[in-house]
C-alpha cells in the first residue's frame, strides 16, 4: 500500500519550530540558512525566536512553514532516504503546496521561499484592511453553506474557501457578506460559525490581483517535474507536469482547497499512510476526520525524523 506525503498550511505555525531540527541535523539547519539567504533577512531569528505576532504576519509564516517542512525533508534525505522511492503522491494545504514541490524537486528551496514571500505579501495587499474577511463553519452540509453564500452575497462576494472536512468548511469574502452568511449557517442549524482572525479573505476571488502576481513570479523561476506527482488543491488530481503545476498555483489563489476531496482521493488510489512533514500535526487530525482507514503520521521533529526513518526500513 501506498505512502502520501502532505505539508500543512497557515496557522501551523508556532514559535520555536524547527529549531531541534536544526540542532540535530546540518542538512536541517542549512535549509534555514537557504531561506535567509534567498529573503535576505534572518527569517530563521524570527521563526525560533518570535515574537509570534510577527512570526503570524502572512508574508512571514507562509515561507518559514516552508523552510521547516523542507528542513526535515533534508533530515529524512541526508539518511538515506528517496522521496521518489519511498513515496507515491505529495500534496499541500494552500501555502503547502509550495512546500510539497520544493520537497518533490519543481522548484529550488530559495525560489521557493522568494515566491512564497511573494505570495503572502500580495495577498495581503489584495484587498484593503478590514474589507475581507473568512469564517469557519462548524456541523452543516456543504450544499446549505454554499447556499448561505449564495443569498448573504447579493452581488457582493462570499464563497468556500477551505473544505477541510470532518464537518469543518471555510467561508471567505467580503466582510458583511461573510458575517451575513455566517448568520444565515446559525440559523440553518450549524454547530458553530466562528469569525476568523485572518489579514485578508484568501482563496476567494477577491485574491485576483495575488493570482496575476504569482502567476508573473512563477514564470520567472526554474522550474522542473518534480520526482512524484502532486496533488493538486484546485483539481484534487495528480500531476508532474511543470506548466500544468505553475497554472494550478495561479488559480489556487482565488479557489477553494479541496483538502477533504484530496484525502478522499488518496484512499481511493491506494493510499494507506499519510506522514504531515513539517509543524504541527493539523493535517493528520483533518485525515482522520475524513477517512480512518488511513494511518498518519508526523515528520517534524528529530526525534519523528528517526522514527519514520525506522519505519521506512522496516
Amino acid at each position: 500500500m501506498a505512502v502520501a506525503f502532505t505539508f500543512p498550511g497557515q496557522g501551523s505555525q508556532a514559535v520555536g519550530m524547527g529549531k531541534d531540527l536544526a540542532d540535530a541535523f546540518p542538512e536541517a539547519r542549512r535549509v534555514f540558512e537557504e531561506v535567509d539567504a534567498a529573503l535576505g533577512e534572518k527569517l530563521s531569528k524570527l521563526i525560533w525566536e518570535g515574537p509570534e505576532e510577527t512570526l503570524t504576519l502572512t508574508a512571514n509564516a507562509q515561507p518559514a512553514l516552508m523552510a521547516v517542512s523542507l528542513a526535515a525533508m533534508r533530515a529524512l534525505e541526508a539518511r538515506g532516504f528517496s522521496l521518489k522511492d519511498k513515496v507515491a503522491y505529495v500534496a499541500g494545504h494552500s501555502l503547502g503546496e509550495y512546500s510539497a514541490l520544493a520537497a518533490a524537486g519543481f522548484v529550488s528551496i530559495g525560489d521557493a521561499a522568494k515566491l512564497l514571500r511573494t505570495r503572502g505579501n500580495a495577498m495581503q495587499a489584495a484587498v484593503p484592511a478590514g474589507e475581507g474577511a473568512m469564517a469557519a463553519i462548524i456541523g452543516l452540509e456543504q450544499a446549505d453553506v454554499e447556499a448561505a453564500c449564495a443569498e448573504a452575497a447579493k452581488g457582493s462576494v462570499c464563497q468556500v474557501a477551505n473544505d477541510n472536512g470532518g464537518g469543518q468548511l471555510v467561508i471567505s469574502g467580503a466582510k458583511a457578506a461573510v458575517e451575513m452568511a455566517a448568520k444565515l449557517c446559525t440559523e440553518k442549524g450549524a454547530k458553530r460559525a466562528l469569525m476568523l482572525q485572518v489579514s485578508a479573505p484568501f482563496h476567494s476571488v477577491l485574491m485576483a490581483p495575488a493570482a496575476d502576481i504569482m502567476r508573473e513570479a512563477l514564470a520567472g523561476v526554474a522550474k522542473s517535474a518534480p520526482v512524484i506527482p502532486i496533488v493538486s488543491n484546485v483539481t484534487v488530481t495528480p500531476t508532474n507536469d511543470p506548466d500544468e503545476i505553475a497554472r494550478r498555483l495561479v488559480e489556487q489563489v482565488v479557489s477553494r482547497v479541496r483538502w477533504r476531496e484530496t484525502v478522499e482521493w488518496f484512499g481511493a488510489n491506494g493510499v494507506a499512510t499519510l506522514y504531515e512533514v513539517g509543524a504541527g500535526k493539523v493535517l493528520s487530525g483533518l485525515a482522520r476526520r475524513i477517512n480512518r482507514d488511513i494511518a498518519t503520521g508526523a515528520i517534524g521533529t528529530a526525534a519523528e525524523v528517526e522514527a519514520a526513518l525506522a519505519a521506512f526500513k522496516a
